[in-house]
């Protein structure tokens, strides 16, 4: 597991510098990537020929029957095929990654160069590249976003390994870490996003990694766990700057080893340019350039008065209502009610001053989905029931002595998740802290006495349990059904909520399929008023259509000198962001109408209707004509 980890780690800080390398060259395309990725073929060849190191570890198929064969590892191997076939069945439909993530990729590559993009939709400029630079290689070679569900499969392979040996490092039984490291990688955000193109779980595993290899090199003291324990701290940044609090486990973790830089300062300095530049820090001198904010939400929410008591109360709140939300919760429409019709007048009004509009009803999903699930109920509960059976039993051994050091490694994760529950204003908060679990867990298992709770005949039932669960909710899953989803679609007994949500999630990767036959055929440019919408559907196929958002302050002088003739909108968005309405901006620009499509782009939302409308071609009479 090591090598494969280090393979992984190198990979992804290489493919970040090669992002940034390609774009500052203006060669940011299949031709660029083509020869960037031949260049670290070669390097890696190269780095085996003179090092004589072993790649790829031998694979031996008895050890694999052998290890498989027993329940725990075999029920996560059964997750893992599950959710591998979820993967390859659906394309993606994660609506962050199709409505910011995806296309910030597909303008870059469209201008063969990382650019700040035109739009007054914030989040597809401000937030960091992490992910996106893995997923600009296949959509720029492959043309298609198909195979981009293996990035988080991957990831989500290692997970087993490394919470083994950050717990077993920081003082965890091994017979209890090798229960939990099957176990705790079922809890549902790291499920759901095992197939998904989300970026929650993609940085969980640089946090693990960063831990792992920090205490791997004060142990070993070599070059290759040093190096690679700090550009998995680099990268675990760049995926989600929220993870930057967990940098403090990381840094207590390589204190140290830090008198093993005088050792390698050639090295060292090469390492830590290749570390900046997979971290965030590109991300953030870029938002303090374009925005005046190195972390970019002054331009997507503005200046918000501080609340950190009140934020970490309703966090605190939020947290633990979301992680022990049941399996199934067929009441959360009364529930919605209940805090709509319940909830002091004075404390809703605090709510949406300080947090995400809508959080004032505390909502609960139906069913677990990716865009808000954390550790979810299985593991929260078993986790619960496992603290609490341990703190009660006595451990015939006593506990082995602790150093200060290990202790403050141990309780440093619950620090870095208290500044998150000061700062976070967001309503999907259990899925935003889904890196900050697994670094807790050497806490919560480190007595002795968990050695026996695990041998309990109940134990094992509830673990069992927790499997049985995960795997129904992968077969369910609106995002990627493993059962005849068109039979229910057209069953008359299921519910119109349910009807929306499978039909919504099967259809939004394409969701704009609908739009494309109002375009003439071969049509260049199109012209799109967007927030927050799944904007990679009208990409398709990659490399043909290119996309330009439209503005406000845009006139039909600037539309016609980006070569815009066609036009995308919404009248919602032309009265929430414009100040008019449809025919007022029609009679702006002269355009004429093409056509209008009824398209249901979330399932908590009705249909909505877009309009296509047609410019007029060549110059405007004028100069300052609007």
């Amino acid at each position: 597991m090591p090598s494969l980890v280090v393979i992984w780690i190198w990979l992804c800080a290489y493919l970040n510098c090669a992002g940034w390398t390609l774009s500052w060259l203006h060669q940011l395309n299949a031709g660029g990537y083509a020869v960037a990725l031949a260049l670290g073929l070669a390097g890696l060849l190269v780095w085996k020929k003179t090092t004589g190191a072993q790649i790829f570890p031998n694979f031996s198929l008895k050890k694999f029957r052998r290890r498989f064969r027993r329940g725990l590892p075999l029920g996560f191997l059964i997750l893992a095929a599950l959710a591998f076939l979820g993967g390859a069945l659906h394309p993606p439909t994660n609506y962050d990654g199709l409505s910011y993530r995806l296309p910030r990729v597909l303008h870059w590559l469209a201008a063969d160069h990382w650019h700040w993009i035109h739009t007054f939709f914030p989040r597809i400029n401000q937030r960091c590249c992490g992910i996106e630079w893995l997923s600009a290689p296949v959509l720029a070679l492959l043309k298609t976003d198909r195979p981009l569900f293996l990035i988080n499969f991957i990831s989500f392979l290692f997970l087993p390994g490394l919470v083994f040996s950050v717990c077993t490092r920081l003082g965890v039984r091994r017979r209890v870490a090798w229960h939990w490291m099957w176990l705790a990688p079922t809890g549902y955000g790291f499920l759901m996003q095992a197939a998904s193109i989300g970026n929650d779980l993609f940085g969980a595993v640089f946090v693990l990694a960063a831990l792992d290899f920090a205490l791997r090199a004060k142990a070993s003291g070599t070059a290759r766990d040093f190096f690679t324990a700090a550009l998995a701290a680099a990268l675990m940044t760049s995926a989600k700057p929220s993870n930057l609090p967990l940098l403090l486990p990381w840094s207590l973790a390589m204190l140290p080893s830090l008198p093993l830089l005088r050792r390698w300062p050639g090295r060292s300095a090469a390492i830590a340019l290749i570390a900046v530049a997979a971290s965030f820090l590109p991300s953030a001198a870029l938002n303090w350039h374009f925005c005046g904010d190195w972390t970019g939400m002054k331009v997507e929410g503005g200046n918000v008065a501080p609340a950190p008591v009140f934020l970490t109360g309703v966090n605190t709140f939020l947290l633990t209502l979301q992680n022990f939300n049941p399996p199934v919760f067929p009441f959360n429409h009364a529930w919605h009610e209940f805090f709509a019709q319940h909830l002091p007048a004075s404390l809703a009004t605090r709510l949406d001053q300080t947090m995400e509009v809508g959080l004032r009803t505390f909502d609960l999903d139906l069913l677990p989905m990716e865009e808000h699930a954390g550790l979810g109920f299985g593991v929260s509960v078993l986790l619960l029931i496992s603290v609490t059976a341990g703190w009660r039993l006595k451990s015939k051994s006593a506990a082995s002595p602790t150093s200060l050091w290990l202790h403050a490694v141990r309780w440093s994760p619950v620090i870095s998740l208290l500044v998150i529950l000061t700062q976070s204003r967001y309503g999907a908060l259990a899925r935003e802290v889904t890196p900050f679990y697994l670094p807790l867990l050497p806490l919560l298992l480190a007595s002795p006495a968990q050695s026996q709770v695990v041998r309990r005949c109940w134990w094992r039932g509830c673990a069992w349990l927790v499997f049985f669960i995960a795997a129904v909710l992968l077969v369910v899953s609106p995002a990627r059904p493993l059962f005849p989803v068109q039979r229910l679609l057209d069953s008359p007994a299921v519910s119109e909520r349910m009807r929306a949500v499978y039909s919504v999630y099967r259809d939004r990767n394409d969701a704009f399929a609908p739009v494309r036959a109002l375009l003439p055929p071969n049509l260049p440019v199109l012209g799109l008023v967007t927030y927050d919408d799944p904007e990679t559907s009208l990409w398709r196929p990659f490399g043909t259509l290119r996309i330009e958002h439209v503005c406000p302050t845009d006139t039909l002088a600037d539309l016609q000198t980006r070569k815009i003739q066609f036009v995308l909108l919404t009248e919602t968005k032309l009265k929430n962001w414009f100040a008019t309405d449809l025919p007022g901006w029609q009679n702006r620009m002269h355009a004429e109408l093409v056509g209008k499509v009824n398209l249901q782009l979330r399932a908590s939302a009705g249909p909505v209707e877009w309009v296509v409308l047609k410019l007029p071609a060549g110059k405007p009479d004028s100069p300052n004509q609007p």
